[in-house]
């Protein structure tokens, strides 16, 4: 085989291995990259397949019917690689478009002008038949247009390396390789180029291009090459809310993102990396002695950094950086910024010591009410029912006045002795110790307790409770309950009203009820009733409402340590039912401690009608 047949075909296995990278590219299409690499390599083909043929050409008709096919590709191979930098480097995003259009203006020109060259003679002024050589047949006078096309051509290709070089020194490590592969691509064309202009009468470019198409071949399949762009992954490294800092195996410093910069403004002082780490970590000495004591393994550790007087605070996570072969090849460093849980873990706990210290004041203030208030209350109520039985006896005038004081003041007592419970309550300090009782005792005792209060207002109080059943529950706070539910019923409920208190069996549940014929609750209030605050603000009109608050509070409270519930059921103008739930049965009567009363005691005198 002689030496043309030889040049064509091996420039008919270049011009198939460049379509092989156009369908490869084809695969990825969807990237702008890749339809940009598909047009490169239709371009590179149609020159490799037209030189195939010229080399192979018979005379001078069929020379210029090859170069006809060459400059399918050969006015826009370059522009195309240039147009794919500006891609892969994000350059002038915002008016690509013109920029194409720009470019490809000298491209275009010279691809009508060469098909039009017998008509002017502008890109070749001559054909000399090639007497001293045998490739090419033809040699060509160059015209005017071909100085310009090729001057624009490796104005093209600086540009490129301008734009893509310094994309290099910053890219990581596997972006460099596909940054590598892309510069090969223009690299070795040029160089098989450049042999022309040396006096080498046989044009080499088309197997530079052959060379770019293995290398393109093997950047595909090997580095992922277009499937993310350097531009992507600058993006991705840059849009990462956490510092980040790469460094090589040299302990440089290689690249880092803003973030990391805002972190550490001396990274941004430095003009030309890789750096030395020691000149631009200078002035932060703690962290550059961490970096350089780290061993092998991932490391976490704190740092701060003052920014515009405040104090920041990062978490820092120091990892190795591993090649294919787990041989390590840099560090990688990230600063995650936690300054914001750091001064909120800071507020609270200056807000957990404030509570402290106002949960003692709290402690003492109430020490104050048990010792210093409940006693002197208690004292007056006493006086106040001595006074008033006196005044009464004696059919003193104003006995109704006395009678008015002895009621404020036992409703005070009744309201700080709400508040000590309920404070005992919070506190833990509430014993409880359910037994059996019989409920109809227990009602009977508590309305007989609620009776002369009830007789002031003329109202009528019964119950209506089976005998037979039991509660299982702490007497004292059994008591509590029914104390504050009647007294409630008994101070909204008019004068000559009616209170019924009664009890049936609900599965494994007793539900009592206390139910008045008063005004019933508003709306307003059944809300904050609804709401189960800590402290009810419940207001009647023309009366202090301070034991109602805190008793119903301590009511529920009570309510549920014994597993059961509270609710009510109100109507405007008819009355107001309170129910709660206490765990019981419907078994024989449980003896109980009724406080050295006999029973008929509880069967008499409800009420004042």
């Amino acid at each position: 085989m002689d030496l043309k047949l030889w040049m064509a075909v091996t420039l008919f296995l270049a011009t198939a291995l460049m379509l092989l990278v156009a369908y490869l590219s084809y695969l990825k299409r969807h990237l702008p990259v890749a339809k940009t690499m598909i047009l490169i390599m239709l371009s590179a083909a149609f020159y490799a397949l037209g030189y195939a043929f010229e080399v192979l050409s018979r005379d001078l008709n069929e020379m210029k019917l090859s170069l006809q096919i060459e400059y399918l590709g050969i006015p826009f191979v370059t522009t195309l690689w240039l147009f794919q930098v500006i891609q892969f480097t994000g350059t002038a995003a915002r008016y690509r478009k013109r920029l194409a259009l720009m470019l490809f203006l000298i491209p275009f020109a010279v691809f009508f002008l060469h098909l039009t060259n017998d008509w002017h003679h502008l890109v070749y002024e001559r054909y000399i038949p090639n007497e001293d050589g045998f490739i090419p047949l033809y040699m060509t006078v160059k015209g005017p247009w071909y100085t310009v096309h090729s001057v624009y051509n490796y104005s093209v290709l600086l540009c490129g390396f301008l734009l893509i070089i310094p994309m290099y020194w910053r890219a990581l490590p596997i972006v460099r390789k596909q940054i590598l592969v892309l510069l090969m691509g223009a690299v070795v064309p040029m160089v098989f180029n450049m042999f022309f202009w040396f006096g080498v009468t046989v044009d080499l470019t088309p197997f530079g291009f052959a060379v770019s198409g293995i290398a393109y071949v093997w950047g595909i399949l090997r580095f992922n090459l277009l499937r993310l762009t350097p531009l992507a992954m600058a993006k991705v490294f840059e849009t990462i809310r956490d510092g980040v800092v790469l460094f090589d195996y040299e302990d440089r410093i290689v690249s880092y993102n803003s973030a990391a910069q805002e972190v550490l403004p001396e990274l941004g002082w430095t003009k030309r990396y890789p750096a030395e780490m020691g000149k631009v970590l200078a002035d932060s000495p703690v962290l550059l002695e961490r970096i350089q004591a780290a061993s092998d393994g991932d490391e976490r550790f704190p740092f701060q950094r003052l920014h515009a007087d405040r104090t920041m605070h990062y978490k820092c996570s120091l990892s190795p950086i591993y090649d294919s072969g787990r041989i390590p090849i840099g560090k990688i460093l990230v600063f995650s910024d936690i300054t914001e849980l750091k001064e909120s873990e800071a507020r609270l706990r200056e807000n957990a010591r404030q509570l402290s210290e106002l949960n003692a004041f709290k402690d003492k203030l109430f020490t104050v009410v048990m010792h210093d208030i409940r006693d002197p209350i208690a004292l007056l109520v006493s006086l106040t029912e001595l006074l008033n039985d006196e005044l009464t006896a004696a059919d003193f005038e104003h006995a109704e006045l006395v009678r008015e004081l002895k009621g404020q003041v036992q409703s005070t007592f009744h309201l700080v002795d709400n508040l000590l419970d309920w404070y005992r309550s919070q506190k833990g300090k509430v014993v409880f110790r359910p037994l059996g009782w019989n409920v109809q005792q227990v009602v009977r005792q508590a309305l007989l307790l609620a009776g002369p209060k009830a007789g002031m207002k003329q109202i009528l109080l019964a119950e209506r409770i089976d005998e037979k059943l039991t509660v299982r529950a702490d007497k004292e706070m059994l008591d509590l309950i029914l104390r504050n539910l009647l007294s409630n019923a008994i101070k909204f409920t008019e004068i000559g009203g009616e209170i019924e208190v009664g009890a049936v069996l609900d599965g494994d549940m007793i539900v009592v009820s206390v139910r008045d014929n008063g005004a019933g609750i508003d709306d307003q209030t059944a809300e904050l009733l609804r709401r189960e605050e800590p402290f009810l603000k419940v207001f009647a009109a023309g009366e202090d409402s301070g034991d109602t608050r805190f008793g119903l509070a301590l009511t529920r409270e009570f309510v549920r340590i014994h597993g059961g519930s509270l609710w009510f059921e109100s109507e405007r103008g008819v009355g107001t039912t309170f129910s709660f739930t206490l765990p019981g049965s419907a078994g024989a009567r449980d003896a109980f401690d009724n406080g050295g009363r006999k029973e008929d005691d509880y069967e008499s005198n409800f009420g004042g009608r």
